[in-house]
Formats: C-alpha cells, structure tokens, sequence
C-alpha cells in the first residue's frame, strides 16, 4: 500500500485534482499494488474546488480538523498524523502563496504544518502553479531553489494559454507528468 497525500493550494489548477486522483488511481493499477490518496486543502483551494467533485471514499482535511482533532494534551495532532500516514507529499498546485510561506518555514495553516513537518527521507514532490507574471519575480525562482536544497522535487511549470487569457510560463505541469513523477518513487 502507497499513502500520497495532496496538498492543494489557492490556484485554479485545483480544478484538476479530480483527473489527478483518478489517473494516479490508475497508473498504480499497472503496478499490482494499493494506492490510498487523502487531500489537505488550503481556505483558498476550496474557492476552486468542492469535497462534492472528488470520490466520496477520499477523505479531504481542511483547517478546521487540525483543531477539532485535538482538545487535552496526549490527543494525536493531526499535521503529524498525516506526516507519519503518508509515504508521498505531492503539492498539486502549489501557488505563490504557499510557496512563499513553505520556502520561509511559515505554518499557519494545516498544509503549511504538514510540510514544516515532513520527513526529508520521504518524497515532497511540488508542482508550482501561478500567473506568467507571478513565476517570473525574482523571489520564485530563489524560493523554488530553496525547496530544491531540502530535498524536495520539483516537477517544473509549463507554457501555454493561462485561465485568465494570459499565454506564458507559469502553468502547472500536466497531469500525465505528475503522475509519472509520483510514480518514480513507488518502486
């Protein structure tokens, strides 16, 4: 059994995480072992995605339950629950946003936590996702560096027509070349 945990983030590459889960489901099935997806989401992920658009066996953490989970002391604390559950963190898209706050060591959300959390020995596999204009600031490339240094892996943005119209480089990698990423570190 493989566990991958998504962490989704606030950009409308979110939309993709249903044909994410599905492929990923998929090309396992090629490997003659389980796969088990659970999903973090960011408050800005859910702008684009609803809990009602995934399979309803997929269970999706959001801030609240890190709360909820916990109330006295010796009560399992959900950012590393899900830490020690998951053999793979895939970050499916990771904006600007949450770029910025993991490559500074910021935690003030459930996936954010996650991610300080980590194990390096395991998979962190990050696929950026912005506007041209955002992915081309100076700050991106240092902060997509910073990750790289600590050992995550970066599956690298690609060009084409953005959702807001704009055409440039920025866009989330496709599906097939994250899956294929994912699927190097389950032999």
């Amino acid at each position: 059994m493989v566990n991958v945990l998504i962490g989704c983030t606030g950009s409308v590459a979110t939309i993709k995480l249903p044909n994410l889960i599905n492929m990923l489901k998929e090309s396992h099935k090629d490997l003659k072992s389980n796969i088990e997806v659970r999903i973090v989401v960011t408050e800005a992920a859910k702008h684009f995605i609803s809990k009602n658009e995934l399979p309803s066996n997929i269970i999706v953490y959001e801030d609240a339950d890190e709360w909820s989970a916990w109330s006295k002391r010796g009560d399992p604390v959900l950012h590393i629950e899900l830490g020690k559950w998951a053999h793979i963190f895939l970050i499916a898209p990771l904006d600007a946003n949450t770029l910025a706050k993991i490559s500074n060591g910021y935690c003030d959300n459930l996936l954010t936590c996650v991610a300080r959390a980590w194990e390096r020995r395991k998979p962190l596999i990050f696929c950026p996702a912005m506007n041209s204009r955002m992915y081309e600031h100076p700050l991106t490339s240092k902060q997509i560096c910073q990750l790289k240094t600590w050992g995550y892996y970066l599956v690298p943005v690609v060009e084409k027509t953005l959702m807001c119209g704009d055409t440039g480089t920025g866009a989330m990698a496709e599906i097939n070349t994250i899956v294929s990423t994912v699927q190097t570190f389950f032999t």
